[in-house]
């Protein structure tokens, strides 16, 4: 991507709020649009602290402005392994929490993967996952998140290109995030399903959002380093269709 044309992909806010909305609204866009044609809105969903404010925003359109999910079916990132999806820290439950238990959207149109497979059963499912978003025709719309490792979904360093929906190992310094969730560090499951690279990047848009100053030291290395598995967010400068949405801390190195 030209120097000039990720310029004009960064939106700065100063506020998180505020960013986080302009990402529903753009969401509840893409949905809106597919309805008016007859079509479903394909979806793919980010989990952590991040994204909470898209979805509060996306809970909020439903309830008060009468945005429907009937026609939207989701494909999430990520999610611990293993892991029972009634489990506190399961992004099943988080997604519920956060958005699926207050919209209207069919469960059978939700897929998250799944952490309580064997570890012999989790290659032909990843498989199945891939191919179902591929039979839906790809994703519209990838929101993702940023790891201080430089991950997007749980694509860790040493991630490359053209990776699929697979287990990976998860990097120290995301067990570290995520120690305050679990009780301690030690207590962090090592391992993830993940959505892959090129699953991500295939997507007709990608929104990658950033808020708060933790994420600032990588956000510079993400727009403004070297492509390289050792940042696997810097993959996404060579694309045309990824816009980066930053609160002014998070953007604060650039």
């Amino acid at each position: 991507m030209l120097e000039h044309s990720l310029q004009q992909a960064i939106k700065v806010y100063e506020h998180a709020d505020d960013a986080s909305i302009y990402v529903a609204d753009k969401i509840a866009q893409i949905i809106k649009a597919k309805q008016e044609m007859g079509d479903l809105a394909i979806l793919g969903l980010a989990t952590g602290s991040t994204p909470k404010g898209v979805y509060r925003e996306l809970v909020r359109l439903h309830q008060n402005e009468g945005l429907s999910f009937q026609n939207v079916v989701t494909f999430n990132l990520d999610e611990y392994y293993p892991m029972h999806p009634v489990e506190d820290q399961s992004y099943v439950t988080f997604m519920k929490q956060n958005l699926f238990n207050h919209i209207d959207i069919p469960t059978s149109h939700i897929h998250i993967p799944d952490g309580t497979l064997t570890l012999d059963a989790i290659q032909a499912y990843c498989q199945v996952y891939e191919q179902k978003i591929a039979d839906f025709g790809g994703l519209d719309m990838q929101l993702l998140g940023i790891g201080r490792s430089g991950h997007i979904g749980f694509n860790e360093p040493g991630s490359l290109q053209d990776s699929l929906t697979r287990l990976v190992q998860l990097d120290a310094i995301t067990r570290q995030d995520a120690a305050d969730d679990f009780g301690g560090a030690d207590k962090v499951p090592t391992q993830a399903i993940t959505m892959g690279i090129q699953t991500i990047v295939q997507a007709k848009q990608i929104f990658l959002l950033a808020l708060s100053e933790r994420k600032a030291e990588i956000i510079q290395k993400a727009l403004k380093g070297a492509i390289s598995p050792t940042v696997p967010a810097t993959f996404l400068q060579q694309l045309e269709h990824v816009e980066y949405i930053l609160d002014q801390k998070a953007a604060a190195l650039l």
